[in-house]
């Protein structure tokens, strides 16, 4: 439906417009609906009323534009609320344009403005008592909620919903989104304009997905690096990887076939029975380390020692990996050898490594540490898998051994060293240490000493007459034979130097330590077992 601007008319289609036009308003007079302004030619007139009677103007449009969407939208509705909405409109138009007189253009005064804006005002009021008294008969009120709704609710697309704030930037995106929906193909520059678009929308996703696919490699290699760094990757576990290492030993010539074989059948009934086979144990290093303090070592004050502790050294079958499950030998072999965990050792041996994951796989299924067995896919047994302080908690817990770990998580000294973490070995291994003797046997079990990629075994400390700390430790990564030189009767001070370390000789980020304190009840297994769920730890500081 279009609307005459002159007289608000309503037509159906632009020749009938025009013809409205031409009949009505280019061969007769023309007057201004709103002021009664006469005697000016077409151009003139809508000139005079798109300046003059703007605010009358929208009214009208907004009225009209009501009608037209009710009258389509509404078919249901009884003929007798399109009479009453078209009495309204006519009925606006007769109250602008009744009872006043005709002014030509030539009569005007120069303050027409003025009484222009009077006589709107008048049109006006009456226009809205009129509106008033038609709103009981046709419920008005519904009208004016539409004038609102059209004058101000943004236009929203038909096809994806997206709302722009006019009708031609709606027309825009409708002709350049939905082209294909329209069947109203682009022309000329449009057209190349979006051909353009899509070519550079196509080359920005070809980049991202590029990306994306670069970034997948990329993580995929680092995770895949990780499983092969932690011995999660399927390349098999102990046995497979001690089969490997002699089989290249014997393609070097440094090992004869003969000890290949041999060794291959102590590997065997090691696994079979689940004990270490004692190939790369050293004994009897703390009893030579209390003759050498006792006899020698002038520039030390103090020394305190653990209870005896054999030294086991990583083998072909787990270089690279297997320092967790050889502390943990170590500090078997300790308490083994100490009559106050005779009861809930009784009858153990140390375990080969094997035998060790399976133990640790038991204590998951008895409900200890969750979180870290789902770390591990509750699997160790076949792997090359690492194991940390959690893991031999959790073993020595499983096998009522009481202990607790503390985490030295940030450095305490200068240049990033921990001092408080000696103070602490110090405490746990000296009860009194004036007027103690120069060397000390204690009761007390090695402490297992886990860093980033690599653990250790402290089994004791040193004083020196300056103050200053120094621990001793047993690293599996030293040689046997290197280990066995502290045997000797002779044993010199460089020889200690693979034990000793001091404060600024462990500047790793955080250390962990598992420290043993005795033996668990029944009861308070199962309550570290409870406790463990969620797994926490001492901190310090």
């Amino acid at each position: 439906m279009l609307s005459c601007d002159i007289c608000g008319e309503t037509v159906t289609s632009e020749p009938d417009m025009k013809a409205h036009l031409l009949i009505v308003h280019m061969e007769n007079e023309v007057i201004c609906p709103f002021c009664k302004l006469s005697g000016v030619n077409y151009d003139e007139m809508c000139f005079h009323i798109e300046t003059a009677h703007f605010e009358q103007n929208e009214l009208e449009r907004n009225l009209e534009r009501v009608n037209t969407r009710q009258y389509e939208t509404s078919d249901n509705r009884e003929d007798n609320s399109l009479q009453c909405r078209m009495e309204v409109n006519s009925s606006i138009h007769s109250a602008c344009a009744s009872n006043h007189p005709k002014i030509s253009a030539q009569s005007l005064p120069k303050d027409s403005t003025l009484k222009h804006k009077a006589f709107f005002s008048e049109n006006l009021t009456e226009s809205r008592k009129f509106l008033k008294s038609k709103e009981k008969q046709c419920d008005l009120s519904t009208i004016k909620g539409s004038i609102y709704e059209t004058t101000y609710s943004p236009s929203d697309c038909p096809f994806c919903g997206k709302i722009e704030d006019c009708n031609q930037d709606m027309e825009t995106h409708v002709k350049t989104k939905h082209a294909n929906l329209l069947h109203t193909p682009l022309e000329g520059t449009d057209r190349v304009q979006c051909s353009k678009d899509l070519e550079l929308a196509h080359q920005l996703q070809q980049e991202e997905d590029r990306k994306r696919a670069e970034e997948s490699r990329q993580e995929m290699e680092e995770f895949q690096k990780l499983q092969r760094q932690y011995g999660l990757d399927n390349s098999g576990g102990y046995k497979q990887q001690q089969l490997r290492n002699m089989e290249k030993e014997v393609n070097r010539g440094r090992m004869h076939p003969s000890e290949f074989h041999r060794r291959k059948a102590d590997m065997m009934e090691s696994l079979a029975i689940g004990i270490d086979d004692g190939k790369t144990k050293t004994s009897g290093i703390i009893e030579a380390l209390y003759r050498y303090y006792q006899n020698a070592a002038t520039d030390v004050r103090h020394v305190w020692l653990s209870t005896a502790v054999d030294h086991f050294q990583s083998s072909f079958g787990d270089r690279g990996w297997g320092c967790g499950y050889r502390n943990f030998q170590m500090l078997l072999s300790s308490l083994l050898q100490n009559d106050a965990y005779s009861d809930c050792l009784k009858g153990m041996s140390v375990p080969c490594i094997p035998k060790i994951q399976s133990m640790i796989e038991d204590a998951w299924k008895e409900g200890f540490d969750p979180q870290g067995a789902s770390q591990l896919n509750n699997k160790l047994q076949g792997t090359k898998a690492w194991i940390g302080a959690c893991e031999v908690y959790t073993l020595l817990t499983s096998l009522r051994v009481k202990c607790h770990i503390i985490d030295f998580h940030k450095s305490t000294g200068p240049l990033g060293t921990h001092p408080r973490l000696f103070e602490w070995i110090l405490n746990y291994y000296s009860s009194e240490r004036e007027g103690s003797p120069k060397v000390v046997c204690t009761s007390k079990a090695p402490i297992y000493l886990q860093h980033q990629g690599h653990s250790r075994t402290v089994v004791g400390i040193e004083e020196r007459k300056n103050r200053t700390l120094c621990l001793l430790m047993f690293d599996p990564g030293c040689p046997s034979q290197e280990m066995q030189k502290l045997l000797k009767q002779d044993m010199e001070a460089s020889n200690l130097r693979q034990l000793r370390k001091f404060v600024g000789n462990l500047k790793h980020k955080q250390y962990q330590i598992v420290a043993v304190e005795g033996v668990l009840t029944s009861e308070e297994k199962v309550a570290k077992r409870q406790a463990s769920q969620v797994f926490t730890a001492e901190k310090i500081p």
